[in-house]
């Protein structure tokens, strides 16, 4: 009787700190595990991730001492320890599912490429220093894959521009929301417009012209507005003090499960102001958990919400205030967006992510495109 496939994965950017990238391969792997794939499944874990529950994977994890938040050891390790111990372990495919991944294998590679934003909004990215070493990473490792996946057809216009993958080798599979936790306690308070925003501090995300939105309103029509996903000392406080809104601003910082399901309870909406995006999590989740979206008239929220959501130009703060003028003075279109963002998030799910990505796996393993 043959064995099955063995297929290590790169877990190496796994620390439990780095927002959507994780969150997607958590749930890839935790659908692989109700599946029978056919693969014998190994993971490759950093040192932070190899101390963190890790029960979400269906196999056995390996836990090496490549550190996932020194940025130097950690590209030393995607480029040249995934790919040997995948040769040690007799590997028959690699899967790096966080954008980077080794320079070089001996079996088929496949890579997840959720962005290419430091090739297309390099003024964005808050460590240029960064800039020139991470775009060689990526293009060694995009050479060095046999298939690409990537999570939006927006995304994989950037990757056929700037990596030059080409279309037999390059996938698109839109990602799927994880059902928010909701405890029967939560509820919206009478008369509190909510509004709700998640991310990292990243320039990209364009928080400051969300709080500037917000200061443009008079202060009669402000809504309360929670930011969360901060980590340390928060730069949007220097803002939120600038602008004399710290009464109706609150800078949350990192929630658990059990915080982000009271806010979503209580939200009236969720605004995303990102200038760009390769997909844009936090978008389909809102939509699946019946939240209403306020968000950037982008290519990639565009493909997650359809028309089920109230646009705006992330470049003008005026557009940005509109929007939230609109989710305080119009509760009937409120209510109309909670039923259709759900019917719109209905069209995304993990099984399909991982029916696809599977499909893709299955494809490299033969060797063909």
């Amino acid at each position: 009787m043959s064995r099955r496939p063995r297929l290590l994965v790169d877990l190496l950017s796994y620390t439990g700190t780095k927002g959507g990238m994780e969150t997607y391969t958590q749930q890839l792997y935790r659908t692989f595990g109700e599946m029978d794939t056919g693969l014998e499944i190994v993971g490759l874990a950093s040192k932070e991730g190899g101390r963190r529950d890790l029960s979400w994977f269906p196999g056995e994890v390996i836990r090496s001492r490549i550190s996932g938040e020194n940025r130097f050891v950690w590209a030393a390790g995607e480029l040249l320890a995934t790919g040997w111990v995948a040769g040690r372990r007799g590997a028959d495919l690699l899967h790096s599912p966080a954008t980077l991944g080794p320079w070089r294998t001996q079996m088929p590679a496949v890579l997840t490429i959720h962005d290419t934003l430091y090739w297309s909004h390099p003024e964005l990215m808050s460590t240029p220093l960064y800039t020139g070493p991470v775009k060689w990473m990526e293009t060694r490792a995009a050479r060095n894959a046999a298939h690409v996946i990537t999570d939006s057809e927006a995304a994989a216009v950037d990757i056929r521009k700037y990596l030059h993958v080409p279309d037999d080798r390059l996938h698109v599979v839109p990602l799927a929301a994880t059902p928010v936790p909701a405890r029967a306690s939560d509820g919206r308070p009478t008369g509190e417009v909510l509004l709700l925003a998640s991310g990292q501090r990243r320039p990209h995300k364009n928080w400051e012209g969300l709080i500037e939105a917000i200061a443009l309103l008079p202060a009669p029509e402000r809504p309360r507005l929670v930011i969360t996903g901060g980590r340390g000392d928060d730069p949007l406080r220097a803002v939120v003090e600038r602008l004399g809104v710290a009464d109706t601003v609150e800078l949350r910082g990192w929630v658990d499960e059990d915080e982000l399901a009271a806010l979503y309870r209580a939200a009236t909406a969720m605004v995303l102001p990102s200038f760009v995006e390769g997909f844009g999590l936090p978008v389909l989740e809102a939509l699946q958990a019946g939240v209403p979206v306020l968000c950037s008239d982008i290519a990639a929220h565009r493909e997650i919400a359809g028309e089920a959501a109230v646009w705006f130009d992330p470049h003008d703060v005026a557009s940005i205030a509109a929007a939230v003028r609109v989710a305080v003075t119009d509760p009937g279109r409120m209510a109309r967006l909670r039923v259709e963002g759900r019917e719109r998030a209905r069209l995304f799910s993990w099984q399909r992510v991982a029916d696809s990505t599977l499909e893709v796996f299955r494809t490299a393993l033969a060797g063909g495109s």
